[in-house]
């Protein structure tokens, strides 16, 4: 298991002066790239590869937002590899060590020269280690998409969305999709699902189905192919 400790920023805080989605997203997110650097499994070394691991889904379940000023730990551990796959589980905690978020997220090894993936090397692997995983009920990474959903006004890919892999980074999907709603979510679970990579200057073509019991943004290219998918589920 691998852990850092941050306190949470003014700039990570919302109107309610509570942290933001996007902010817990980016923390889970920073947590795993933190460890691979320590490891030796980071940016420049998977760069020298021209090989990575590349995030396929995420499950973000939220208890509680952190309040602005707040102590909070994030950990991040392996929980699995199955070929071309890997499994990790995150979790932050307040000062007073209860959890106030957690998540499962799935990668793909990724030749990133080919663009397609392959069989991760055991250095690759051995290095993460294994933990038990976090007893909750676990989602299929894969998202059912609406029957209908309504299309909403395109937009392009800025430079700042876009992070060292050329890419639109994963966290801006979730801030796209937030942007494109009319109105506040108070979002308990977020689901994403990566279809494939936005670059800079990428149309953008949203389309939003308001359900029942959750909202779901799929993020599309001008054919309408999904770039990612999310499904955000409010309070019940």
């Amino acid at each position: 298991m691998y852990t850092f400790e941050s306190r949470v920023r003014y700039s990570e805080t919302d109107h309610r002066e509570t942290m933001t989605l996007p902010a817990i997203v980016n923390y889970f997110q920073d947590c795993s790239t933190f460890q691979s650097e320590d490891l030796g499994v980071g940016i420049d070394y998977f760069r020298e590869k021209q090989q990575g691991w590349i995030l396929s889904s995420w499950q973000i379940i939220i208890d509680r937002y952190p309040k602005m000023g707040e102590r909070i730990d994030i950990s991040t551990w392996a929980t699995g590899f199955d070929g071309l796959y890997g499994l990790r589980n995150f979790r932050m905690r307040d000062e007073k060590k209860e959890t106030v978020a957690y998540a499962n997220s799935v990668w793909v090894f990724m030749d990133m020269k080919k663009g397609r993936p392959v069989r991760p090397a055991a250095e690759d692997v051995e290095k993460y280690g294994l933990d038990e995983p976090l007893p909750m009920e676990y989602a299929s990474r894969k998202i059912t998409l609406p029957k209908e959903a309504e299309t909403r006004k395109t937009f392009s890919v800025r430079r700042d969305q876009i992070d060292t892999n050329e890419h639109v980074n994963n966290c801006q999907y979730v801030q796209m999709a937030l942007e494109v709603l009319e109105e506040e979510i108070p979002v308990r679970q977020l689901r994403v699902e990566y279809k494939k990579s936005a670059v800079y200057g990428s149309e953008i073509l949203p389309k939003v189905a308001l359900e029942a019991e959750r909202t779901v943004v799929e993020l599309c290219d001008l054919n309408g192919k999904p770039y990612a998918v999310v499904e955000l589920t409010g309070e019940k």
